[in-house]
């Protein structure tokens, strides 16, 4: 009952291709996402910016993907992901519909952030005579970055959870390992270890978020 066999350096080469996986799709995600998220502030009604068109245009297309669940995601764009990587299985295949779920879950984090912001700053760099840009690098995201610390925080969380699904069609990572091996072999040795990878993973990431965030809300 207590005995795998699985060596270290599986579990090892799992841990790194989930790392590998949470880190490109993050990075990725981030370029697309945090635009995503100022626009969504910046063209809303009331935004420095305001442009009703563009804002209905946008904020139901990102409603539209977030509201779909990661695994149907992850089965419905095989195609576009063979089109990408040239296949629908392993590490690289994985991070194309981890970035598509991830930058409008990043994009919607950013805009509750921003939203955050204290909107007598705001009224106070226009009436300096700021420009929108002005507004935006000056004031909006230097005043939400503990803010924007948090939400990608929260996001590379959600990007751990879904690289273990992703491990359910054979992405690779500690989520292949619990599946292939845990589940499909009865090695609970896996099943155990998995979930306590995953754990230390998660607790390490949000305490990192938590003690940056607070160290740059004290400046």
């Amino acid at each position: 009952m207590f005995s795998t066999t699985l060596t270290g350096d599986q579990f090892l080469q799992a841990i790194i291709e989930t790392i590998q996986m949470v880190g490109v799709s993050l990075f990725v995600g981030s370029l697309i996402g945090i635009p995503f998220g100022i626009l969504l502030v910046i063209t809303r009604p009331g935004g420095v910016l305001e442009n009703k068109a563009f804002y209905a245009i946008l904020n139901p297309i990102i409603n539209i993907i977030r509201s779909l669940p990661f695994i149907i995601l992850l089965v419905a764009i095989v195609p576009f992901t063979r089109l990408i990587v040239h296949t629908s299985i392993g590490t690289s295949a994985a991070i194309v519909p981890l970035i598509i779920y991830i930058a409008p879950y990043i994009g919607r984090l950013v805009e509750n952030s921003l939203l955050e912001v204290n909107p007598g700053i705001l009224e106070a760099a226009e009436a300096m005579g700021a420009t929108p840009f002005q507004v935006i690098w000056y004031f909006l995201l230097p005043e939400a970055v503990g803010s924007l610390i948090l939400s990608l925080t929260t996001a590379t969380i959600g990007l751990i959870g879904a690289t273990a699904m992703a491990g359910t069609v054979g992405g690779g990572g500690v989520g292949d390992l619990a599946i292939v091996y845990g589940y499909q072999r009865f090695d609970t040795v896996v099943v155990v270890a998995t979930v306590i990878i995953l754990i230390i993973l998660v607790q390490g990431i949000q305490s990192l978020g938590n003690t940056l965030a607070r160290k740059i809300r004290r400046y």
